[in-house]
């Protein structure tokens, strides 16, 4: 596969290709896939390189005049991303999670996935705006394919787990009427078997001699014919000063849920308002997953819960998964109390002086209390050794026959454990009880939105200036699913968690919501121009030529994680694609 980079090539190139891919994230990078091997010459465009750039990262700069506002959800949210997105700073993105790099924002995720359920598709009279041009029957075919690709197994959230892996439901049960089972797996990456999929190193592994990636190549402008209606190509530049145009057939634009709205703004030369923007409906519609914690368990209760809402292996067809037991609110409740749809996991809490973030803050020199840091290594030095053997199975002195016959076996002795590792990539910390957490779905709202801003970045795009709003609705059902969390467990004789105050009062306006980083709808998908930015197909409205892929065309966003539901649309984008060239040859 040839890979460029715009720098080298020198100002004024033009180049061509049938199909341009705007992004080389999860979803522009499938799309990619899916054409690997056929007579489209694809051309993957892609901001970062293969390497995280501080400089190119800055480009990311959003200024935020919404949520999260309050001192604690800003601190929050810090710690939450700051763990997993190294580069991440939240002064640059005090909303949303971006990485420019090849493999985008899965250099920041935990691969955590999960499809949306059929709900999550239909018009429900007390959710506004909700309701796709889908069900989800017609992306069943794409959700398997999408779970391939994402190293998954069977893509069940339910109660038919149970009966794949040949088991009864864990005693006691909980009244289904009150909450139901929901289960996550984790994209398992190929190349290192204790960490996520990234898909950058997956994608440079393959090689398609009709595929080309452009490195370091930032989309300025999206261009299109005289009257707006037909994409002709793209520009596109670089920190070093090039600056250069691609024309082509048909576009994918995959850069997020910010830069998918803020370039059919941005590329307003034909079009006062942007490209498909003529009813003011690009950019509107922000979601997110808002996310609270809802209660903790002191440790003296913590296996119990574990081993009942802990990790489940399935092993299937020579392979063994893992899946995450969590718990949602039915939709009996919902539509009763006019709730949204969400779910509660339960994560381990570490402690403060755990001895790994103690190395880290030694190593890196922001130790503010050295004799501390030093104290809490000494005090652990099993935890420490066991960090040096998870290691070697990520290192490349065991064969990958044996790495792979270990896990694998792991999974099936210990399914804890080994999500323990897989989440922490091997690295062991010392711990001190769990913590309850929630992820809602939000109502749809027109105010809730992505504009430009009146500065510019270092290439003279206008930034993304984005207003996100939490509705109270979505406090309110993550308040009542740990409610009803701590009375079913309480009646069943589990332990129920100690609820946050917030919670317990019902005090909604002191809970310290965050984003998860699940941008979406900012585009959206309807059938009716007025209501949405595409049609069905991924076509922006009034456009031939040009199509949107990534969470940004949701119509509203569910629950689950949204990169499965992500790679399922461009499968099936993909397919239509095809389809389209194969008319259009035909003709």
């Amino acid at each position: 596969m040839q890979t460029l980079d715009l720098a080298r090539l020198g100002n004024g190139r033009e180049l061509e290709a049938d199909l341009i891919i705007i992004g080389g994230g999860p979803a522009g990078l499938t799309v990619a896939r899916e054409f690997f091997g056929h007579q489209t010459r694809v051309l993957v465009l892609e901001s970062g390189r293969l390497e995280e750039d501080a400089r190119i990262g800055a480009l990311n700069r959003v200024e935020s005049v919404g949520q999260p506002s309050m001192e604690v959800q800003i601190e929050r949210r810090a710690a939450f991303h700051g763990a997993s997105a190294q580069s991440w700073s939240p002064a640059e993105q005090p909303y949303g999670v971006r990485c420019r790099v090849l493999g985008g924002s899965s250099h920041a995720w935990a691969g955590k996935s999960a499809a949306f359920d059929s709900l999550d598709f239909e018009p429900r009279s007390w959710v506004p705006y909700s309701g796709w041009p889908l069900a989800r029957a017609d992306l069943e075919p794409h959700i398997d394919r999408a779970a391939e690709q994402l190293n998954l197994g069977p893509s069940v959230s339910g109660d038919g787990l149970w009966s794949l892996m040949g088991c009864r439901p864990p005693e006691p049960q909980l009244d289904a009427e009150a909450l139901r089972p929901f289960f996550w797996q984790f994209a398992r990456s190929r190349i290192d078997r204790l960490d996520v999929m990234r898909f950058g190193p997956e994608f440079m592994r393959e090689d398609a001699a009709n595929v080309r990636t452009l490195l370091n190549a930032t989309v300025t402008r999206i261009l299109t014919n005289d009257t707006g209606s037909k994409f002709e190509g793209v520009e596109v530049a670089c920190l070093e000063g090039v600056r250069a145009r691609v024309r082509g057939k048909v576009c994918v634009l995959a850069a997020s849920g910010v830069e998918n709205a803020r370039l059919l703004m941005a590329s307003n030369q034909i079009c006062q308002a942007g490209i498909g923007n003529d009813h003011d409906v690009v950019g509107r519609f922000l979601l997110d997953h808002p996310s609270a914690r809802l209660g903790r368990y002191d440790a003296a209760d913590a296996a119990r819960v574990v081993d009942r809402f802990g990790f489940y292996g399935l092993s299937q067809a020579g392979r063994t998964h893992m899946y995450m037991h969590g718990l949602a609110l039915p939709r009996s409740v919902q539509e009763q109390e006019g709730l949204l749809n969400c779910a509660l996991y339960i994560l381990e809490e570490r402690a403060p002086d755990d001895p790994l973030e103690a190395l880290k803050r030694l190593l890196t020199r922001k130790s503010a209390a050295i004799g501390a840091d030093l104290a809490a290594l000494a005090r652990s030095p099993g935890l420490l050794a066991k960090g040096v053997g998870m290691k070697a199975l990520q290192g490349s002195l065991l064969p990958e026959r044996v790495k792979t016959t270990v896990v694998n076996a792991a999974i099936r002795l210990n399914p804890n454990l080994v999500a323990r590792e897989h989440l922490n990539r091997g690295i062991p910390h010392k711990l001190t009880g769990l913590i309850v957490e929630g992820i809602s779905e939000q109502k749809p709202d027109p105010d809730s939105r992505i504009t430009l801003s009146e500065t510019k970045d270092e290439l003279g795009v206008a930034r993304a200036k984005i207003n996100w709003k939490i509705d109270r609705d979505a406090r309110r059902s993550l308040a009542r699913l740990g409610q009803q969390m701590s009375r079913e467990f309480d009646r069943v004789g589990l332990p129920p968690p100690a609820l946050d105050a917030w919670v317990k009062q019902n005090s909604l306006d002191d809970a310290a919501v965050i984003d998860m980083a699940h941008t979406m709808g900012t585009t959206r998908m309807a059938d009716d121009p007025k209501q949405g930015v595409v049609d069905s197909d991924c076509r922006v409205h009034g456009v031939s030529g040009l199509y949107i892929a990534g969470a940004s065309v949701f119509p509203t966003g569910g629950h689950a994680n949204p990169t499965l539901m992500i790679l399922a649309l461009a499968i099936r984008l993909s397919d239509h694609l095809k389809h389209t060239a194969a008319a259009r040859q035909n003709s």
